[in-house]
Order: C-alpha cells, then sequence, then structure tokens
C-alpha cells in the first residue's frame, strides 16, 4: 500500500483572493500532511494584485482558468449564452447545462481538474459545488462542498434571473446528496440547507488565524471634533445593497462626530452616489474610500478604528442568514462591531455581549441612538473592546474552526 499523501483540490470560479475560506483550508489541508492544488478563476482584472500578493505565502499549487483574455474565453461566453437560454426548457436542463449556464467556464476547470485525480473534490461557491462534482465523478474520488451562502436567494439579481435561478437549483438538488464533506458559514445557513434539501452541513465559521492579529490589542486616538470616532467597513466590492445608504442617514442623526472609512473595489458611480447622499444629508465628513487588501492584512487594518460596521440586510434571504467574514476580523482585531438585526447577526450578538451592538438599519434614529449612547461611555469603550480581543483570541478564530473542517477529511481519506 502506498505512503504517498493524498490529494486533495479545491475549486472556486473566483480568485484566490476574493475566496479567503478557500485559502484557510488549503493552508489547513498542508499543515495536515496532504498535496492541495487549487483550480480558480481570473475574471476581474482588480483582483490580480491581490492573488499575487498571496502567492509567495502559498504551499499549495495554483491553476486558474483566464475569462478575461483570449479566443477560448469568448466561446465559452457564447456556450453560456447559449445555455441559459436552454436551460428553462425541461429537455435540456441537465446539470452540465446548468453549470454552463451559472458560469462560463465550469466545465473547463473542471476538466482541468479532473486531471490531477485527487481523492477528494472541494468547491467553493456555487459553481464550485458543480465543477467539484464533475471533477470526482470523473477521478473516482470524493466530494465536498463549502456552503458560505444559501445560493437559492444569494442575490435578487439572481433570484429574479429565470436561468441562474433554475440552474442553481439545478446544481444543488442534484450534487449535494452526493457529497461526503459538507460546510456551511452560518448555523442558519446550514439550517436551511437540511430544511431544503435535507443534508446536514457542519458550521465553519468565517474566521481569520492568529497570525492575522495584531500583537497587543490598538487603542484608537480619542475622540474629539477634530479627530472624530473612525468607523470602519470593507467588503470585496463596495456596492448598493449593503446598508451603506442606510448607515449614512443614520451618522447624519448622531451627535458623536463620525467618520466612515469603507475598504474595497468601488466604482467611480457608486462612489460618487454615497458623496451625492452624504452632502445631501449634511454629513460633516464624506465617507472616505480605501483601497483593497489582501486578506491577511484585513484584521490589522482595522484594528485602529473605533466601531467595526457589519450592515447585513434582512433581504434577500442569504443576507439574513450569513455571518461575513468582517464579523470575526472585527472580533480578531480587538474591535467592538454595530451589527444590523438580520436573524444571524442577532443571535451572533447574544454571544459576543458587551463586544457587540445591535440595531435595526431601517430605523436611522435607533441606530444614531445606538452609536451616541455607545462613544459617550468611555468605560463601556474600553469593556467593549478588551471583550472583543478576548473572544477573538480564545473563540473566534480559524485554529479554533478548523477542527471542524478537518476532521471529516482525515476520516474520509485515512
Amino acid at each position: 500500500m502506498s505512503d504517498a499523501p493524498k490529494t486533495v483540490c479545491l475549486l472556486t470560479a473566483g480568485h484566490v483572493s476574493s475566496t479567503p475560506r478557500l485559502v484557510r483550508e488549503a493552508e489547513a489541508l498542508c499543515d495536515a500532511g496532504y498535496r492541495v492544488h487549487v483550480v480558480a478563476g481570473r475574471s476581474f482584472r482588480p483582483a490580480d494584485e491581490l492573488d499575487a500578493a498571496l502567492l509567495p505565502r502559498a504551499r499549495w499549487t495554483l491553476e486558474r482558468l483566464d475569462s478575461l483574455n483570449g479566443p477560448a474565453a469568448a466561446f465559452r461566453k457564447l456556450q453560456q449564452r447559449a445555455a441559459r437560454r436552454l436551460v428553462r426548457k425541461a429537455p435540456f436542463a441537465t446539470p452540465a447545462l446548468a453549470a454552463l449556464a451559472h458560469y462560463a467556464g465550469a466545465l473547463a476547470q473542471a476538466k482541468l481538474a479532473a486531471r490531477l485525480r485527487a481523492d477528494l473534490y472541494l468547491g467553493h461557491q456555487l459553481a464550485g459545488l458543480a465543477m467539484a462534482a464533475f471533477a470526482a465523478r470523473e477521478a473516482n474520488a470524493f466530494l465536498g462542498f463549502d456552503i458560505e451562502d444559501y445560493h437559492d436567494a444569494e442575490t435578487v439579481g439572481a433570484m429574479n434571473d429565470p436561468a441562474l435561478s433554475v440552474s442553481a437549483r439545478i446544481i444543488q438538488a442534484t450534487f449535494l446528496p452526493e457529497c461526503s464533506h459538507l460546510t456551511a458559514a452560518s448555523p442558519l445557513i446550514a439550517r436551511q440547507y437540511e430544511q431544503t434539501y435535507g443534508v446536514k452541513a457542519a458550521t465553519v465559521l468565517n474566521v481569520y488565524p492568529l497570525a492575522d492579529a495584531p500583537a497587543a490589542p490598538v487603542a484608537p486616538a480619542p475622540i474629539s471634533t477634530d479627530a472624530p470616532a473612525i468607523l470602519t467597513w470593507f467588503s470585496q466590492t463596495v456596492g448598493p445593497g449593503r446598508g451603506l445608504e442606510s448607515v449614512l442617514r443614520a451618522l447624519a442623526l448622531a451627535r458623536t462626530p463620525v467618520e466612515l472609512q469603507l475598504r474595497g473595489h468601488v466604482s467611480p458611480a457608486y462612489q460618487a452616489e454615497l458623496i451625492r447622499l452624504a452632502g445631501e444629508l449634511q454629513l460633516a465628513r464624506p465617507p472616505r474610500f480605501l483601497p483593497s487588501a489582501p486578506p491577511h492584512e484585513l484584521v490589522r487594518l482595522v484594528a485602529g478604528a473605533h466601531l467595526g460596521l457589519s450592515l447585513e440586510e434582512r433581504t434577500p434571504l442569504n443576507r439574513d442568514l450569513c455571518l461575513p467574514n468582517k464579523n470575526f476580523a472585527y472580533l480578531l482585531a480587538g474591535l467592538p462591531q454595530l451589527l444590523s438585526a438580520t436573524q444571524a447577526h442577532t443571535a451572533l450578538a447574544a454571544e459576543l455581549g458587551e463586544a457587540a451592538l445591535l440595531a435595526d438599519l431601517g430605523e436611522p434614529a435607533q441606530v444614531a441612538a445606538v452609536l451616541d449612547d455607545y462613544f459617550a461611555d468611555s468605560a463601556r469603550q474600553t469593556r467593549a473592546r478588551a471583550a472583543a480581543w478576548t473572544l477573538g483570541q480564545t473563540r473566534y478564530n480559524w485554529e479554533h474552526e478548523r477542527t471542524t473542517f478537518l476532521r471529516p477529511v482525515q476520516k474520509l481519506l485515512k
């Protein structure tokens, strides 16, 4: 019997820098002694630089499918257009057509992955489930999927697009029952998948490794009119539907001098829209836009702020159920956070205690009052920062969560 290490292949349609959960899993699998290969996409030029920042640290190998350049990429997009027209018609609603309708590179990436003859294929994002499934079938290997979102109600646009909604349902109904390894990014997403598809997924939160934390808690500057409280928020993309307009309306009612800092890729049109809204609301300071950063730098970058913002909305349903990585980046940074009152955030706030504020984004006056009450009490702020730091160091970190991810893999591949 061969003593060669088993091989695990992780797949995503996105860039590796936009899928930090995949990167953490790849590192954990390397630590556990597996050979690890990642097959990812390339579709967003600004993410190339962030990918490049990750690769010198990587112990896993990477292969990318370019969706930006060349005749092959153009041909795949033509195939996708045809698939999107056909997938809504019952005779053509096959898993392969659904995968192609959802992501133009799905079948090509699956072929790249299948050549590796891995022992386990782990998909990330909905296209990743289909790609991993096709590769696992070809290689006679195990299949796994990380459910980061509730894909049946992930975005309003996808829900209103018949081709995307039909393809999502086909992909999940076909391949989820084939999975030997399932994880979900929040308890409520795991529960929703059990109710919808009858599958059980272990919860692995969107946490960061302890190595990403600052060496010690960071004390923010005292707040004054000239040195406002820094409220920080980050995402891969700064755009609508993320609660930013709602928080600007709340800040316009707050007495506390504040500066809103937004980190991520932002279109010129949306940046202008937020600045226009801030002017219309007569905010003393417009939002400050900061460049995207590699995932391993985010925790330290937010540590000097006064408060983190976690602004999920209640619709679509995915946003009500999810726990994004910013929730846990703030904790590891020792930074208290304002949580919007979604189902998932309300449950999390009960666990975080003094490290969290909870408010309804639909009630700007309530949000403003919650902020003013908090910033008026320096002792409370000190306790909140201490609580956040302790939670990040002891509970909400990758060292705690990775065992839940790794144990089933080790059982499968023993």
